[in-house]
């Protein structure tokens, strides 16, 4: 084992695993909209996702050649809003970080995030990273970096 991440660019062969994830209990608590998430919707959203790149960029994290989790960034204003799943199986090992860290160095412009405020793995991650929390709405914290 190198515990080496790298990220790559999802594709459509990617649907189940990401769906799989998405509707992770743990997952859908932390996200904005809780509900599970149907396999015709996800494919939907997959696919139009992968066909505007300069509005939404979605990657897949691999540790040692095993899918650990996901980021993706949205196109909002002059900057990138992101966001990251990381998988159940993958979790308290230090994924969410080597992902963002790697992703952020590809950027320029600002980045932003939104984290529920009892979600505190991804507070720590945010805020480890840089990220400064610049408002608290309705139980989520909005951070900028």
């Amino acid at each position: 084992m190198t515990n080496r991440l790298s990220l790559r660019a999802a594709t459509l062969q990617d649907a189940k695993t990401l769906l799989a994830w998405r509707n992770d209990p743990q997952t859908r608590a932390a996200s904005h909209n809780t509900d599970k998430v149907r396999l015709e919707d996800h494919l939907a959203w997959l696919e139009s996702s992968l066909k505007k790149p300069e509005q939404r960029r979605l990657w897949i994290a691999e540790l040692d050649g095993k899918l650990v989790g996901t980021c993706r960034a949205d196109k909002e204003g002059d900057g990138w809003e992101l966001s990251w799943t990381v998988a159940p199986e993958a979790r308290g090992q230090g994924v969410a970080h080597k992902m963002l860290s790697q992703l952020i160095e590809s950027f320029q412009q600002p980045l932003t995030a939104q984290v529920k405020k009892d979600n505190m793995a991804s507070m720590k991650v945010a805020e480890r990273l840089g990220f400064v929390v610049e408002k608290e709405e309705n139980g989520v914290f909005f951070y900028r970096c």
